[in-house]
C-alpha cells in the first residue's frame, strides 16, 4: 500500500446547534494517495471513470432474528454471492461501515457501496457532532465508495429539528459543502421522501445527486417528469419497491404471504424506471432481506407496521414492513430475487 503524506490543519470551528451547522469540521486534508475510481456527475448522468453508471441496486440492512435493529455483517460473504448473481452492483446502507474489511469484502465481489450517514448518531460519525468527515476522510480512495449519502427521509421529520425543516437542508448542505471540500472524488447525495420541492432544492445547492424514496404503487415515471421540469441535476430512486404480503385481498391477489404480487409489482417499477434513463442513474430496491425488527416482536415475522406516505404500496396500500427482502431472513429466494436477477443482468449489458 502506497504511503500518505498527510498534512493536517487544525482549526477552531465555532460551537453550532441543529439550526444550519455541524460541529468540529476539519479543514481538508491533503492526501497525495490516487483514488482506485472517480465517480463524478455529468450533466443528468452518473459516471464512473467517465463512463456512465447505472445502479442496479439494493438497499442492504442486515439485522438477524431477535436483534432490535442491530446490524450484523456474519452473513456478508452469503449474502454478496446472492447480490452478484443477482446483478447487482451497488448497495445502499442507512449507517456507515466503519470496518474496512467488510468494505473490501464488498469492492472484492464488484459492488459499490452508497454510504449513509445519520444526522444525530450518538457521535458515531454523524452530521451534528462532525465526526461523518472522519469516516469520508478515511475511507474516500476505497474502491466500494460510490456517494456519500446524508439523511433518509428527514423531510418527513421537522420534529427532529425544533419544527423546523430549514434546519436540516442547512445542516445538510454545510456538510455536503465538508465533503466536496475533503474528496473530489465521490458525489454526495440524500435520500429524500419523494420529489424535493423548492425549498429543499433551494436551500441544497451542494447535493450533487438526488435520491428519492419514492412509493407511487406501480408508477415510478410519474416523478421523473417533475424532476426534469424543476431540475437538472441527477437523481436516481433510493428507494422503491413492494413487500410480500397483502393486508387485503385485491386486484386479483389473495390476502396474507403474497410473493406473486410482490414479484408481479416489482416487474413493472423496475421496467418502468429503466426506460427513463435520460433522467433516473438507476435504484436501490427495498429490500435486500425481511427485517423482523421493525414491527412487534424481533424473535417472529409479523404484519403491520407503519412508514411515512407509504399509502402508494402495491397493491393494497399497506407497507407491512417486515416482508419487503427479496430474501426471506433466512436467504431463502423469493420469487422476487429471480424478477431482479432478470431484469439486473439483462439491462444495459455493455455498461456498468
Amino acid at each position: 500500500m502506497m504511503k500518505k503524506f498527510l498534512i493536517i490543519t487544525l482549526v477552531l470551528i465555532a460551537f453550532v446547534s441543529c439550526k444550519n451547522e455541524t460541529k468540529k469540521i476539519p479543514e481538508p486534508i491533503d492526501d497525495v494517495v490516487s483514488v482506485t475510481d472517480v465517480v463524478s456527475v455529468s450533466e443528468r448522468q452518473l459516471l464512473l471513470n467517465d463512463e456512465t453508471y447505472l445502479i442496479k441496486g439494493i438497499c442492504y440492512h442486515p439485522v438477524p432474528k431477535g436483534s432490535p435493529n442491530k446490524r450484523d455483517f456474519s452473513t456478508l460473504t452469503q449474502d454478496l454471492d446472492l447480490m452478484v448473481k443477482a446483478g447487482i452492483n451497488t448497495i445502499r446502507v442507512y449507517a456507515p461501515i466503519s470496518d474496512e474489511k467488510v468494505l473490501d469484502e464488498i469492492a472484492e465481489a464488484g459492488i459499490k457501496v452508497i454510504m449513509g450517514f445519520g444526522y444525530k448518531q450518538d457521535g458515531h460519525y454523524d452530521i451534528y457532532s462532525g465526526t461523518f468527515i472522519d469516516l469520508v476522510n478515511k475511507f474516500k480512495n476505497h474502491k466500494a465508495i460510490l456517494m456519500w449519502e446524508l439523511g433518509n427521509e428527514y423531510n418527513y421529520h421537522p420534529e427532529w429539528f425544533e419544527g423546523d425543516i430549514k434546519n436540516w437542508y442547512n445542516a445538510m448542505n454545510t456538510a455536503a459543502g465538508i465533503i466536496h471540500q475533503n474528496d473530489s472524488s465521490h458525489p454526495v447525495t440524500t435520500a429524500h421522501g419523494d420529489l424535493p420541492n423548492e425549498l429543499a432544492r433551494s436551500l441544497s445547492p451542494n447535493i450533487d445527486v438526488w435520491g428519492m424514496n419514492v412509493y407511487r404503487s406501480i408508477r415510478p415515471e410519474t416523478i421523473f417528469e417533475q424532476w426534469k421540469e424543476v431540475s437538472t441535476k441527477p437523481m436516481y430512486l433510493s428507494e422503491t419497491g413492494a413487500d410480500s404480503y397483502m393486508q387485503i385481498a385485491n386486484e386479483g391477489y389473495a390476502q396474507g404471504v403474497n410473493e406473486k404480487a410482490q414479484a408481479d409489482a416489482t416487474t413493472i417499477i423496475l421496467n418502468k424506471t429503466f426506460a427513463d434513463q435520460d433522467v433516473c442513474s438507476g435504484v436501490t430496491l427495498f429490500s435486500f432481506t425481511d427485517g423482523w425488527w421493525k414491527a412487534g416482536n424481533d424473535d417472529v415475522q409479523d404484519t403491520g407496521g407503519t412508514a411515512p406516505n407509504s399509502t402508494g404500496v402495491p397493491f393494497d396500500g399497506s407497507p407491512n414492513e417486515e416482508f419487503w427482502g427479496i430474501v426471506d431472513i433466512d436467504r431463502n429466494k423469493k420469487e422476487v430475487y429471480t424478477v431482479v436477477k432478470d431484469i439486473y443482468t439483462n439491462v444495459n449489458k455493455t455498461k456498468n
